[in-house]
């Protein structure tokens, strides 16, 4: 399986302690070697970087570990191929526009029979069932609505659609328009809220530590999501399966 992680706070932060332990899973502590991407949203702009080597080697990752890019919502991938060949237009995060704003998306797992009928503007480029999933998702919600809904009437939607490819096998994903992040567990997804009073924290997957109280305010919050926990000193909440939980300024919604 694909390793996800995601995070959504309340003001631009950057992700590199969560993604320096992150990355290692691409080839140094699990076997997952087949590419990794990021996606960053600022403004109403994308930093998007892919690589189909493996996350724990590419020159790329290592940009992204010593360069704080700061945002408010963030997707990373590290990829483990199931459909699709092991190459650039295959890799996680991708990107679509709806609504006049950017949309990503990153998926784990693997669906079996899903060739729904696309049209319009979306179409996919590569040759996963991950790409054939977000586009049909684009879609729907085009069809849904006329204009970009609001978060709460954009998650029911969402509750609608996502069993209906979840039934054609494992559905982990992570979505976001740079508003809020929105995550769906088939099979394994955890999430941390971090916020005052802000402790130590300690990465399982490298002997690298922070103490976010230096760096942070009292008013921030920062939610961060993963196919299995990143730290071994903070308590991580599991996802029942079938659940999808959304993020918004860094906190779950109800």
């Amino acid at each position: 399986m694909c390793q996800l992680l995601g995070m959504n706070c309340n003001t631009p932060t950057d992700v590199t302690f969560s993604f320096s332990g992150f990355a290692q899973r691409g080839g140094r502590t699990d076997h997952h070697t087949d590419g990794w991407g990021i996606a960053f949203f600022e403004g109403a702009g994308l930093r998007h970087f892919v690589d189909h080597q493996p996350s724990s080697e590419s020159p790329v990752a290592d940009l992204i570990r010593r360069y704080p890019i700061k945002s408010r919502n963030v997707i990373a991938h590290i990829r483990k191929a199931t459909q699709g060949a092991i190459a650039l237009e295959n890799c996680h995060p991708f990107v679509r526009e709806l609504w006049g704003r950017y949309w990503v998306f990153a998926h784990n797992g693997n669906l079996e029979n899903f060739h729904p009928r696309l049209h319009a503007a979306f179409h996919p480029v590569g040759a996963t069932d991950s790409e054939r999933a977000f586009c049909w998702l684009m879609q729907e919600m085009a069809k849904s609505h006329a204009g970009v809904p609001d978060v709460r009437e954009l998650t029911l939607t969402l509750r609608e659609l996502t069993p209906m490819i979840a039934r054609h096998g494992t559905f982990n994903f992570l979505l976001s328009n740079g508003q809020a992040l929105w995550a769906h567990c088939s099979s394994s997804l955890f999430f941390v809220e971090r916020k005052h009073p802000f402790a130590h924290a300690q990465l399982k997957d490298e002997d690298l530590s922070v103490n976010f109280a230096r760096n942070t305010t009292p008013d921030d919050r920062v939610a961060v999501v993963v196919t299995s926990p990143l730290t071994v000193n903070e308590d991580w909440t599991a996802f029942a399966p079938g659940e999808l939980r959304v993020f918004a300024d860094g906190r779950a919604l109800a």
